[in-house]
């Protein structure tokens, strides 16, 4: 019997499944829903706070401040779902901005830092999946795919397979200017579960702990985004080397990456 002309042959359902076994279509579409329904929840509480969309665009800010806590929340979490490799926006003001006592995203310093640390974890997680997605994408290229031959990519890839779960978490508890880690994690294929788990804890507890200081001592927003600065030029100078050196990465093995 004749096979169905409809049905595909072999070879050609196997191509439809992408090496990487990753469907990239099928994250951006969860991610624009994810959006959408974002959006759309942002939109009806805004309906039933009592303010016109008008003034929304014409004095954002101030109303911003003034709306209610699930607001800010919402819309924090939605910027930094944005703030990702291909579109690098800042993160540390606007966590530290929403974390001051004029904002009052909670009712203290305990329920602020909770909050502010949750909703910015999430957004941060979502946009390094985001990541994580267009750099597999990338990887299919030919071309590209070719970095895996490279000498750089195999010494970068021995200290990130001792300890990639740590590695990820601490590159994101640690504001370097370029997290070398994110695509590490994406060419050598690390699971997107361990690797969502240690983006939410890093982002966690690094943005934890601007809230806290934001908050306990009443600094505004431009001190502690100062203090992340410093904090990322420490990181990159004396962390991130005493902990590839307990990984065991040589001084070379360092340069090239």
């Amino acid at each position: 019997m004749d096979e169905p002309l409809n049905q595909p042959t072999e070879p050609a359902a196997a191509k439809a499944i992408p090496a990487d076994g990753i469907s990239v279509s099928g994250w951006f579409s969860f991610y624009g829903g994810f959006v959408g329904a974002a959006l759309a929840c942002v939109a009806v509480m805004v309906s039933t706070d009592g303010v016109s969309f008008q003034t929304w665009l014409e004095q954002f800010l101030p109303t911003l401040t003034a709306a209610a806590p699930a607001i800010k929340l919402l819309c924090l979490g939605l910027y930094l779902t944005f703030c990702c490799t291909f579109l690098p926006l800042p993160t540390g003001w606007i966590i530290a901005a929403v974390a001051t006592r004029e904002v009052a995203v909670g009712g203290g310093l305990w329920t602020t830092v909770m909050f502010v640390a949750m909703a910015g974890a999430i957004g941060s997680t979502i946009a390094n999946l985001n990541d994580y997605h267009i750099m597999t994408w990338m990887l299919r290229n030919d071309r590209i795919g070719q970095v895996r031959q490279t000498q750089t990519y195999k010494a970068a890839i021995r200290w990130f397979r001792k300890s990639p779960f740590m590695l990820v978490m601490v590159f994101n508890i640690i504001p370097i200017p370029v997290d070398v880690v994110r695509p590490l994690a994406a060419t050598h294929r690390y699971p997107r579960m361990p690797f969502a788990a240690a983006n939410f804890l890093g982002r966690g507890i690094r943005y934890g702990l601007i809230a806290y200081v934001t908050y306990r001592w009443n600094l505004g927003w431009i001190a502690p985004a100062g203090l992340l600065a410093l904090a990322g030029v420490l990181g990159s100078i004396r962390v991130i080397p005493a902990i590839l050196t307990r990984l065991g990465v040589s001084r070379r093995e360092r340069i090239k990456i």
